[in-house]
């Protein structure tokens, strides 16, 4: 039931992630001969000639404005890349679900003050606070989402997160094809919020969390209740946990606990941590490229919206089958970002002839296809390589860098000036140099998760990866 809440919750999330892109849409539009350097003189003279509704038909974003869409694009992806931060190293402090639902919730308002607003400042506000929202809602979820389960069903959980926030993807393009003025739009895109908040008001707290803080009590109480749930009623009477070593309780302990320093300062997760924020950076960058190259195609912008969410579906079973295998998350994720960073070689080496099958925009889709597969497995092997402790606060780094790897990416295009395949040979070179930095990293493949800093240090883990490896 938990695990079926934050798969469809996905699809809230892809609404809003994806909003700006057609309630930002520009139409075609004839401009009259006059004085246009004042606003209130193009005003009048501007017709649109195409029937669309957006923040640019109802502003009048044209021209010296323009610059205003893309703001209001930007300042979301800001809002995302500082809550990141801020919510998981306190998901990490206070628990999962408080943060969780208090995000949601405020996400909620804020977005419905974007379908209201008077105003475009109101508007770039507001999608400012629902990206700090988004930012960190969206990690929490992903990890509480996790941690419900067994370790051996996360990479499971986590490629269905994914696939599903793709078909929210398509789903948005369908209901921006139904439903044209922006203002209903963004109000129907955010309404699911409202349900997701008063569904998620009785989910438990994360068993994982509240093991490693020392409330062994309350985990075994939150694993009876699943199993009940499960329809498992003799497993539930059976469940016995021991108290965790290195834990801390919160109510005791303050802020002593871990937290983002340690992402830092621990001798182990340093080195994972530097590698982990570079590969994200990298995945990002490669993304966001491929995404501009292939976005080049003119044609009917809701289908367009709907294939970048499609073309990203065959990834994930492709994930399921191979980072369970003998190749395991390391050496699949590296194979996938490579093959990513080939792709982007081999787009500027192909014609773009329309009619021929290996043409620049397949080559593109192909190497996003490539790239969003390695992107799933990066969330699934980060999730696994920190401890429960610093979970969060660990994908929180990670995904800021890959908030600045989206935020570069547009601009590594303007690189052509140098040479016409300087931007792809940066996708390309980024692609293989995060596949060959991510091959340091250590397997988790079978391996048992690590609750708590002093096990991840511990001579005895050591002891029982050599000995779960062995077997």
């Amino acid at each position: 039931h938990h695990q079926r809440l934050g798969f469809v919750f996905q699809v809230y999330m892809a609404c809003q992630s994806m909003l700006i892109v057609l309630i930002g849409a520009i139409p075609e539009y004839h401009i009259e001969q006059g004085d246009h350097s004042n606003h209130e003189e193009l005003i009048k003279h501007v017709t649109f000639t195409e029937d669309v509704n957006s923040i640019v038909t109802e502003w009048f974003l044209l021209k010296q404005q323009s610059y205003k869409v893309s703001l209001a694009g930007s300042l979301f992806f800001a809002g995302v890349l500082i809550g990141n931060v801020f919510f998981g190293p306190l998901s990490d402090k206070i628990g999962r679900k408080p943060v969780f639902l208090t995000a949601l919730f405020f996400e909620v308002v804020f977005g419905y003050a974007t379908a209201f607003a008077p105003s475009y400042e109101v508007f770039a506000l507001s999608r400012l606070l629902v990206g700090l929202m988004n930012g960190g809602m969206s990690l929490v979820c992903f990890v509480l989402t996790q941690e419900y389960v067994g370790k051996a069903y996360w990479a499971m959980t986590g490629t269905l997160t994914n696939m599903t926030f793709a078909v929210g993807i398509a789903l948005f393009g369908a209901l921006g094809y139904y439903i044209r003025p922006w203002r209903t739009l963004a109000t129907a895109a955010n309404s699911p919020g409202v349900l997701f908040f008063l569904l998620c008001v009785t989910l438990p707290e994360s068993p994982r969390w509240l093991y490693s803080r020392g409330y062994t009590e309350k985990a075994e109480e939150v694993l009876q209740y699943i199993a009940v749930r499960n329809g498992n009623s003799n497993a539930a009477a059976k469940v016995k946990l021991r108290m965790c070593p290195g834990s801390v309780k919160t109510g005791n302990q303050g802020n002593n606990g871990p937290g983002f320093l340690d992402l830092f300062t621990h001798t182990v997760l340093r080195w994972r941590t530097v590698v982990l924020m570079y590969v994200w950076y990298s995945c990002s960058l490669v993304y966001y490229g491929l995404t501009m190259n292939a976005s080049e195609d003119s044609g009917n912008r809701y289908f367009s919206v709907a294939m970048y969410g499609l073309v990203e579906l065959p990834a994930y079973p492709l994930c399921i089958y191979f980072i369970n295998k003998q190749a395991g998350r390391r050496k699949t994720m590296a194979s996938f970002l490579a093959l990513a960073g080939l792709s982007c070689l081999c787009t500027m080496l192909v014609p773009v002839t329309a009619g021929a099958l290996f043409n620049a925009t397949s080559l593109a889709l192909l190497g996003k296809l490539l790239v969003s597969a390695a992107f799933n497995i990066v969330y699934v092997y980060t999730t696994e390589l920190y401890p429960t402790a610093v979970r969060n606060a660990g994908l929180g780094v990670c995904s800021m860098s890959c908030r600045v790897g989206g935020i570069l990416a547009p601009f590594v295009p303007s690189m052509r000036e140098l040479h016409t395949s300087m931007p792809f040979l940066v996708f390309c070179l980024s692609g293989i140099s995060a596949g060959c930095l991510g091959l340091l990293l250590p397997e988790t493949l079978n391996k048992p998760v690590t609750e708590t800093l002093d096990e991840l240090s511990s001579p005895a883990y050591h002891r029982i990866v050599e000995t779960k490896v062995g077997s």
